[in-house]
């Protein structure tokens, strides 16, 4: 008996460890500043009141689901070190749930700190269940409008409106190549002024992306950053070099990364080692070939 309740005592205090860990975690966020892209509700989730979830993984990572207010957290470096640049950053986790974590929070952290403001974009969810969402009708407005907002507010953010890039984690490398293939230049008559900016990305940062199979790619792309692990499934350690082989052949300038000996889902964390390690720096580098990190 004595074995079995200091078994559920150490349960408890496990659960009430990761509990803490949880509102912490939610009490921190709610220090940065949280922008959400439709304040009046977004089109397509009317009726839906059902507040975020938040699960914590065993290594201590925070995944989001039930995503009904799509929203941007906002880092911004500090004026005397910032470039202008900005990057909307979509999290992975298959349409299913957000890892912001490493694909999130903390690559956000990592751009501003060098100069670029990180906008960690929380999009709706296709496939989570009961979900009645598409990717298509849902997931790429967010994007599309999360571009728009930043630029509405570029003056105020300190952002140069034409350096606006998203970048994107597996299934958010699938919201971000969509929004680098589909876009506009705005509508001057709405009355809403976010809706006056275009949506068209900067550039497109795709990491380990989930790419759809019919993505077009046309001449008028953004150019674009493309990175993967040679051990990650065939469709994306495959299909990543067939995408730059088609940009390249439609006029876009690419770059391309394959890392040997890695999988899926690495992002930013502290234990990555070898060159994976230095991808952001490798990422940094291309921004800068490319002139987004001119201060003006």
């Amino acid at each position: 008996m004595e074995k079995i309740r200091s078994r559920k005592m150490r349960q408890s205090t496990a659960s009430l460890a990761a509990w803490l860990c949880v509102f912490a975690w939610l009490a921190s966020a709610a220090e940065q500043n949280v922008v959400l892209l439709w304040p009046n509700g977004a089109p397509g989730s009317e009726g839906k009141t059902a507040p975020e979830k938040v699960r914590l993984t065993p290594e201590g990572e925070h995944v989001i689901s039930s995503v009904h207010q799509p929203s941007l957290t906002v880092y911004l470096p500090p004026s005397e070190t910032a470039t202008g640049a900005a990057v909307v950053i979509a999290p992975g986790g298959s349409h299913v749930e957000l890892w912001v974590d490493h694909e999130g929070y903390d690559v956000a952290k990592w751009l501003s700190a060098h100069g670029v403001a990180g906008f960690v974009l929380k999009y709706r969810l296709a496939r989570e269940a009961g979900s009645s969402y598409t990717v298509e009708g849902n997931s790429l407005p967010d994007m599309q409008r999360a571009i728009r907002l930043v630029r509405s507010r570029a003056t105020e953010w300190g952002v140069d409106p034409a350096r606006v890039g998203v970048m994107g984690f597996s299934a958010g490398g699938d919201v971000a190549a969509r929004a680098a293939t589909q876009f506009d230049a705005g509508n001057a008559a709405s009355a809403d002024p976010i809706d006056r900016q275009s949506s068209k990305p900067a550039f497109q940062a795709l990491i380990y992306p989930g790419l759809r199979q019919d993505l077009p790619v046309s001449k008028d792309e953004p150019p674009a950053f493309l990175l993967c692990g040679d051990e990650d499934r065939r469709a994306i350690s495959e299909g990543l070099p067939e995408l730059f082989i088609q940009l390249k052949h439609a006029g876009v300038p690419a770059e391309l990364h394959v890392y040997s000996g890695v999988g899926h889902g690495f992002g930013l964390r502290a234990a990555n080692s070898g060159a994976i390690a230095g991808w952001p720096d490798r990422f940094l580098d291309w921004l800068s070939a490319r002139g987004y990190l001119k201060r003006k």
